[in-house]
């Protein structure tokens, strides 16, 4: 469109919105300053004269465009204190403010929700659950044969899981454990054949696999729903029955439910280091498996508190890295940042 000279495209993409009492202002002064009647000022908008008339009185907002196009031909700035709206921005506002109108004239959309419910579960009994479709059809998973990575997933669950009637969720700090975290998913991609959904709450990151016949499986294989302190769960006796299964059941164990920690003491003006791993668990057999795997393995685990267990010599530290191992990043490298400081280096197995 062309007036003035200038060239300008409108658009109704956006509204500009003046403050009360503002807009009819500002319409008049376009038109005393380019000299336009009523009439005129509505063919260079193309629209009505009508709604120029509703913009003088304020009942709808100015495109952005026009407002930009006048004050360019007019040579003089922008409006202050005017805010910019999607076209359609009040399209959410009034739906919100229709739907409760309509429920208090109309009541419940679609009638009584309890009968509707009702008839679903008769529907449901007599041919529903009897039919192929997505939500008697299981969704796809891979159960695995026992193994070293399936009795470590397992290590993992009983320290930092829980099982429901359908799902697996392994929470993590979300900090302290992120590469932990990634570590996790790999392991259940190569177990289960899925990627499992992945949340972030505060602190923690959520790991959660949403397979009932996951769930059903690792209840065959000796795992509980629930509360794992209240039901006092144990490790499956599968993995009891076999050294390497025990080894990485209690790697999992570790790397969810334990720490590796440095203890500082002062004596005489000088400062002593010493390394020791903990395993808190208020689960009383899960905490025995720990100990006497420990013991097993030729460590020499001490038990000062009732549900922890400790390794304080740095010798057994050292075998426990060596034999039974970590999987997680925060433990290895506070293991390894410990003796690189003591000693100048790490243990190559390490």
């Amino acid at each position: 469109m062309y007036y003035y000279g200038s060239m300008v495209k409108l658009s109704n993409e956006k509204r500009l919105f003046f403050k009360p009492n503002k807009q009819r202002g500002f319409i008049e002064k376009m038109q005393q300053l380019l000299n336009l009647d009523t009439t005129t000022f509505a063919k260079i908008a193309k629209v009505s004269t009508r709604t120029v008339r509703d913009w003088k009185r304020e009942a709808h907002s100015v495109p952005l465009n026009l407002v930009m196009g006048l004050c360019k031909t007019a040579n003089i700035d922008m409006p202050n204190d005017t805010k910019i709206r999607d076209q359609f921005w009040y399209v959410k506002k009034g739906a919100r403010m229709g739907g409760i109108a309509s429920h208090k004239r109309h009541g419940h959309v679609g009638g009584n929700p309890n009968f509707r419910k009702k008839k679903w579960h008769e529907w449901w009994k007599k041919e529903g659950k009897f039919k192929a479709n997505s939500i008697t059809k299981p969704l796809p998973i891979s159960i695995p044969k026992k193994s070293i990575e399936l009795a470590e997933f397992i290590g993992i669950v009983l320290g930092d899981g829980g099982i429901t009637k359908k799902q697996v969720t392994i929470t993590v700090h979300k900090i302290d454990d992120e590469y932990y975290a990634k570590y996790i998913k790999k392991l259940i991609k190569k177990l289960f054949s899925i990627n499992p959904a992945c949340y972030i709450r505060k602190n923690v990151f959520k790991i959660v696999i949403s397979r009932s016949k996951l769930v059903k499986a690792l209840l065959k294989m000796g795992l509980h729903m629930g509360n794992k302190v209240k039901h006092q769960i144990d490790v499956p006796i599968w993995i009891k029955k076999s050294n390497m299964f025990s080894k990485a059941c209690l790697r999992g164990l570790f790397d969810t439910d334990g720490c590796f920690y440095i203890d500082r003491h002062k004596y005489k003006d000088k400062i002593y280091l010493n390394c020791g791993i903990n395993f808190t668990n208020r689960s009383l057999p899960l905490l025995n498996f720990f100990k006497s795997n420990l013991t097993k393995t030729k460590l020499n685990p001490t038990q000062k508190t009732d549900f922890s267990v400790f390794l304080r010599r740095e010798e057994d530290v050292l075998s426990y890295f060596k034999v039974i191992g970590s999987s997680n990043p925060k433990h290895l490298n506070k293991f390894r940042k410990y003796f690189k400081n003591k000693y100048g280096e790490v243990p190559k197995w390490s």
